[in-house]
């Protein structure tokens, strides 16, 4: 198993969790963002820079990863391909995304862009919150566990 983090829109405090679980589990963490990030210098965890450009580290994940593999998204349409290759996907604010619900989500997103594209105003995402950070933390966690 390894966990691919989309790196673009990942909250810092997500990104501290995944340091603090890659040094605890010693399961290899790749972010991929198309602008630079600090990483800590830990043989576990690695950043991968593509270049700019629409979708660019959505297309290096759904490249790299493999059947069983985890990866840390918001992204809709990169949790579905990914979820086809045989992964999961965990949004940072701690939904999994998996075979079983991916295509509602698919759904509902095409929905809300449609509604978006025709003018009506959708109010867009809500402030990211403690909750969804310990919602995060914890679904994390019970994924490690079954991994063991």
């Amino acid at each position: 198993m390894q966990i691919w983090v989309d790196a673009d829109a990942c909250p810092t405090v997500i990104r501290e969790i995944l340091f603090r679980a890659a040094r605890r589990t010693q399961i290899p963490l790749t972010f991929i963002a198309n602008h630079p990030l600090k990483m800590p210098a830990d043989s576990h965890i690695r950043f991968i820079q593509v270049s700019s450009g629409f979708d660019k580290a959505d297309d290096e994940i759904a490249s790299r990863v493999t059947a069983g593999d985890l990866v840390i998204s918001a992204d809709i349409p990169l949790a579905s391909s990914v979820i086809e290759q045989g992964a999961l996907c965990l949004s940072p604010r701690g939904e999994l995304l998996d075979k079983g619900n991916i295509a509602a989500r698919l759904t509902m997103r095409d929905f809300m862009d449609t509604l978006r594209s025709s003018g009506v105003e959708t109010g867009g995402h809500k402030t990211f919150s403690q909750r969804d950070q310990q919602q995060f933390a914890n679904q994390l966690d019970k994924l490690l566990q079954k991994r063991k």
